[in-house]
């Protein structure tokens, strides 16, 4: 939580104390100075800096509400909204192009990398052999500033060796496999399901474990129809919004 330096709403002015609240509020998310994503001071703390009682302020905060501008529970607080980002899943998905197509500056974050005997669902959707490796590779993207998800990926280890060193080069996973000679891949299936963040994700994204992701579980093939990517993505569902599209292209 922030601390902003509210004044006293002036009582002399031909307008309610709550709107002039309601119009501080408003004025400092604009400015900047309370970001999307922050948490809002108590409606009792407000009160004590406003030197206003807590209905005033409910009021300004309700005003605030109907507007968009802050949003939450009595559970979690209010928080500033977040500017939300359409990302499309259709046949062909690509971070780096959704990023481009939105004119964001984005990048990913390598979090670890490693030569693993994947998880048998993983091992399945690869069609890899028993005790077959694959490179493993964790992640996190990125845009403007915000973590917008929190990414594992695996890839047939025998068909990409060193990918590894490639991706930690490229920052990208349709770089990666144009290297391999991979120029153009599919969306062979997208599932998608919504979940609490959980401690881990939540430090990745830099979220309350309490508030939800969007959890992407998907595998890409080649041109043969020959799996190249199984992924396990979790996007922070206040920063993005899934859009699945039915377009070939």
């Amino acid at each position: 939580m922030m601390a902003i330096p509210f004044q006293p709403p002036d009582r002399s002015r031909d307008v309610p104390v709550w709107r002039q609240i309601e119009q501080q509020v408003l004025q400092q998310i604009r400015s900047g100075q309370l970001r999307g994503g922050v948490r809002l001071p108590s409606a009792l703390e407000l009160a004590r800096q406003f030197n206003v009682n807590r209905h005033t302020v409910r009021r300004a905060l309700d005003a605030l509400e109907e507007r968009g501008v802050i949003h939450g529970d009595p559970a979690r607080g209010l928080r500033v909204r977040e500017e939300c980002y359409d990302y499309p899943i259709g046949r062909r998905t690509s971070f780096s192009r959704n990023m481009h197509n939105l004119n964001v500056s984005s990048g990913n974050k390598v979090l670890g990398t490693a030569l693993v005997t994947p998880p048998q669902r993983v091992a399945e959707s690869l069609a890899l052999a028993r005790g077959e490796g694959a490179w493993w590779i964790e992640s996190s993207a990125y845009a403007e500033g915000r973590v917008l998800d929190h990414g594992q990926a695996w890839f047939p280890a025998r068909r990409f060796p060193r990918l590894d060193e490639v991706f930690q080069r490229t920052g990208s996973v349709s770089r990666t496999l144009a290297e391999f000679g991979i120029t153009d891949y599919f969306r062979s299936y997208t599932r998608v399901t919504a979940r609490l963040a959980g401690p881990a994700t939540a430090g990745v994204l830099d979220q309350s474990p309490e508030l939800p992701v969007l959890e992407v579980e998907s595998l890409n093939v080649d041109g043969n129809n020959q799996p190249v990517q199984y992924g396990l993505t979790c996007f922070a569902a206040e920063r993005v919004q899934l859009v699945l599209s039915t377009s070939e292209r």
